[in-house]
């Protein structure tokens, strides 16, 4: 039975974004935003860094894979972010998103910013922290070869982030069946929901997104590579960015205290350093 295109609005029915209040401290708010086909188990070991002292808020995204593919049968995810933005009482503060979230996130603002709005305000954003972005500056630059490639690469990024979650005693065999199955799970209409959403960066009108930024990237990224984070950071009015030595497209796991040192760095720039982490439970 073929479904009814006038059945998928921007936000489809029964799919649904979830805020959770993860670690309540008296520091800095953040709003953790995983990518495709992870979860906010991306953040866990955060939890024991410097960045512990944040009072992180986590989303639970209708792409994390435990959810219907219905989220993709929508032209635009980005209701998805919105709702998160405005599930955190008192708003977000600075947002914290990694891979398609970042993508997303930026259109989202873009989109809003350009027909003359305050999403920033609206939201009580004070600042993103975009990990692992996707990013191209000219359409152009988007050559036929892409296709084929990024969708070999998105296997190879769901092998690696199974591998960077679940630790190097995992047999290689078994990892690679897995991202197998990660990437059935998420399928066609969610592939192509991240590939039509890069595709657009082009046109996103960062010279609007006026908070302070920070882009941080794994020095070892082979799909969301470290010159588009750099490409990004320059094109934001407020923007820095920090490559990971030795981290790939999970900066925030395999580099933790590194990667929290960057985000430490970046929030006593803007005015907002946090406390020595005090031991509570996540």
């Amino acid at each position: 039975m073929r479904p009814d295109r006038g059945r998928f609005p921007d936000r489809p029915e029964g799919v649904v974004c979830t805020v959770r209040h993860r670690r309540p401290t008296g520091g800095t708010r953040a709003l953790l935003l995983h990518g495709l086909a992870n979860s906010s188990s991306v953040w866990d070991a955060l939890a024991g860094t410097r960045a512990g002292a944040l009072d992180l808020w986590t989303a639970e995204l209708p792409w994390g894979g435990a959810q219907s593919p219905a989220w993709a049968y929508s032209p635009d995810a980005s209701w998805a972010v919105e709702e998160a933005l405005g599930q955190v009482p008192g708003g977000a503060g600075i947002v914290i998103a990694h891979s398609f979230s970042t993508v997303l996130l930026l259109d989202l603002l873009s989109e809003e910013l350009a027909r003359g709005g305050d999403p920033f305000t609206r939201h009580g954003i004070e600042g993103l922290v975009l990990v692992s972005p996707f990013y191209r500056r000219d359409p152009e630059s988007f050559e036929y070869a892409v296709v084929g490639d990024m969708l070999e690469n998105f296997r190879r990024t769901m092998d690696e982030g199974i591998r960077v979650m679940a630790g190097p005693r995992l047999d290689p065999a078994l990892r690679h069946d897995m991202a197998l199955r990660v990437c059935e799970r998420v399928g066609p209409y969610g592939y192509l929901s991240f590939f039509r959403s890069y595709l657009r960066t082009p046109w996103l009108r960062t010279d609007l997104i006026t908070v302070p930024s920070l882009v941080i990237s794994g020095e070892e990224d082979f799909t969301a590579v470290p010159s588009e984070s750099m490409a990004l950071a320059a094109d934001l009015p407020d923007a820095r960015c920090r490559l990971v030595p030795g981290a790939g497209h999970f900066p925030m796991v395999e580099q933790a205290d590194a990667f929290s040192a960057a985000l430490d760095e970046f929030l006593g720039s803007i005015g907002l350093a946090e406390p020595a982490v005090v031991d509570q439970p996540a």
